[in-house]
């Protein structure tokens, strides 16, 4: 698993480039590899006289790349409906079919394969999905997409111990060093909507952005940490939000990639769990370093963070976008059998458009996407629920070092609180999917039906009680006559809010727009959601509690009344949409 893992990561395609296939080849790629006759051209196959293999020897090694599991490989075990299919990738003898297939006029002759038709070729088999790797190998994928979620998002929170610091020595005001957190987050809102597309383009992929624009994250952490005027701090503050927003944005889409959609709920919610666990760590980690060092020491401990985590995911993380990976073996498949006709279904798909128009479609389509009622609203929800969710961190400082007298290090420790909610919050989401929203699918899928989307909305719709009530004990509880503990309870309360939120909308555009899965995670992800939440970071009052609790009071409101008209009308408004399942 580990070599399979190194040769499909950033620096073992990069060595496999250079070397053309000598060092961390692929199967077709070492020395005695017979290609099967059914993918070479018919005047080759007829001068060797060669017939069909009757099962040609598996390599293990090969196995990562399509995320197939080895005793499917050697049993030739065929799984109908498989998402992403082989077709066009292998080309198919017309005598082994039956039937010859024209294509239109003045394109040359191809035959597609049907899946399932030949259990083992090109030495795996052509009916593993790419969600089918073993358990382990999954779950170490995960936790690297969710390392580099969390290396972004601590990103934002761990400059707010820096603060004081720069107030100090640039004689700035609070409003205006605050900006450095405020710049992030817009930052990582814009981001996605140029940087992201290119993740959906078969010929770049996941990986390329996610590596190169966490090395620009890197680079651009070095004139902050050696910032001699408020101005310089600002301007890098934003562009690393901007290189470091497409881990933000598709991350849930890669984790959608590798498992299925049965299991995304869980997963989405470790993820999830990480994006949170970056803010809340960050002033934590940070406090008591800005404390000892000064306000530069949170930014050298972030540009170590990303440096790990840099040259762990370049060596380990492999590419999981399932048509980037079919390119890239039909790629291969040409060079070795010289037969044109080996194309990828992103290939064929792309026929007859223009650089210009590819791009076009990958940067345009999202927005178009993102003015869906359904996503419009829960882009909106959202960004109003994280906003307030970042106002924890200005008013932390306000009530623990100013009431409580905290000093600045033991002032980010109530954050931990959010960590013990969240672990809580996981597993009664866990058990709800198990024993609730399971049972339901299994029997409208009895029934010979899918149960509809809106049965996603119900956790949010209970947890939404959580943001009034959470905001309300903190506002109001933050006195010096109480004690410490209840503003902490208090801010702990809102994390059941923001996170079962999150999960009941992703999942529920997820599930009502499963033909555009991809590009949903990232238009609910981004856009409206964190240009709100940078507007309320910079302009929501910082130096009264009580009333800004009223604004979580607004949106649990906001949110019972919307998701309400959801349960009741979202199956008309996915009938009307063009792009949802309007069949359930």
């Amino acid at each position: 698993m580990v070599a399979d893992l190194i040769r499909d990561s950033t620096v073992g395609q990069f060595i496999n480039f250079v070397s053309g296939g000598k060092y961390l080849p692929y199967a077709d790629q070492r020395p005695g590899y017979v290609v099967p006759p059914h993918i070479m051209l018919p005047s080759s196959r007829d001068n060797e006289k060669m017939s069909r293999p009757a099962a040609p020897t598996y390599d293990s090694s090969d196995n990562s790349t399509l995320c197939g599991d080895l005793e499917k490989a050697r049993t030739g075990t065929v799984t109908p409906n498989t998402e992403l299919m082989r077709e066009a990738t292998i080309a198919v003898d017309p005598e082994l079919v039956g039937e010859k297939k024209q294509l239109e006029t003045g394109m040359a002759k191809t035959i597609q394969i049907i899946l399932g038709l030949f259990p083992q070729v090109y030495g795996v088999s052509l009916t593993r999905s790419f969600r089918n790797w073993s358990p382990a190998k999954r779950a170490f994928v995960a936790f690297s997409i969710s390392l580099l979620t969390f290396t972004m998002y601590i990103g934002s929170a761990i400059y707010t111990p820096s603060i004081p610091g720069l107030m100090e020595d640039f004689n700035v005001s609070l409003v205006h060093a605050t900006l450095g957190l405020t710049l992030y987050v817009l930052a990582y809102g814009i981001g996605p909507m140029f940087l992201t597309p290119f993740q959906e383009l078969p010929a770049f992929g996941r990986n390329p952005i996610y590596i190169s624009t966490l090395f620009l994250f890197i680079i651009f952490q070095i004139p902050i940490v050696t910032a001699t005027n408020i101005q310089t701090v600002l301007a890098f503050r934003f562009l690393t939000g901007f290189f470091g927003s497409p881990a933000l944005a598709t991350g849930g889409a890669s984790m959608g990639d590798i498992y299925p959609s049965e299991q995304l709920a869980y997963v989405i919610g470790v993820w999830a769990l990480g994006a949170v666990a970056g803010p809340i760590t960050g002033p934590v980690i940070g406090g008591f370093a800005a404390q000892a060092n000064g306000w530069r020491w949170p930014q050298y401990e972030l540009l170590w963070i990303s440096a790990f985590g840099f040259i762990f995911l370049s060596l380990v993380l492999p590419e999981t976008y399932g048509p980037t990976i079919l390119l890239k073996r039909a790629q291969r498949l040409r060079k070795l059998t010289g037969n044109q006709q080996l194309r990828s279904q992103s290939e064929k798909d792309a026929e007859g458009e223009s650089l210009r128009q590819i791009f076009t479609e990958a940067l345009v389509r999202p927005i178009v996407l993102a003015l869906e009622p359904v996503l419009l609203f829960a882009n909106v929800y959202l960004g109003f629920v994280y906003a307030i969710f970042y106002l924890w961190f200005e008013a932390f400082p306000l009530v623990f070092t100013d009431i409580y007298h905290f000093n600045l290090g033991v002032s980010g420790l109530p954050f931990l609180a959010f960590i013990v909610s969240g672990a809580i919050t996981y597993t009664v989401y866990c058990l709800y999917q198990m024993y609730h929203i399971a049972p339901r699918m299994r029997r409208a899928k009895a029934a010979g039906k899918e149960a509809p989307p809106e049965i996603r909305l119900e956790i949010g719709l209970m947890a939404s009680i959580f943001i009034p009530t959470s905001v309300l004990l903190f506002g109001f509880a933050s006195k010096e006559s109480i004690h410490w503990i209840v503003p902490v309870i208090g801010a702990a309360l809102y994390l059941p809010g923001i996170f079962l939120n999150f999960q009941s909308i992703l999942m529920y555009v997820t599930s009502a727009y499963p033909s555009t899965r991809g590009r949903f995670l990232r238009a609910t992800i981004s856009r409206v959601r964190r240009l709100l939440v940078s507007s309320l970071c910079l302009g929501m009052p910082s130096s009264r509690i009580g009333p800004w609790s009223c604004f979580g009071h607004l949106g649990g409101n906001l949110f019972c009344s919307h998701a309400g008209a959801l349960l009741k009308w979202g199956h008309l408004l996915r009938k009307r949409s063009k792009y949802a399942d309007g069949s359930i």
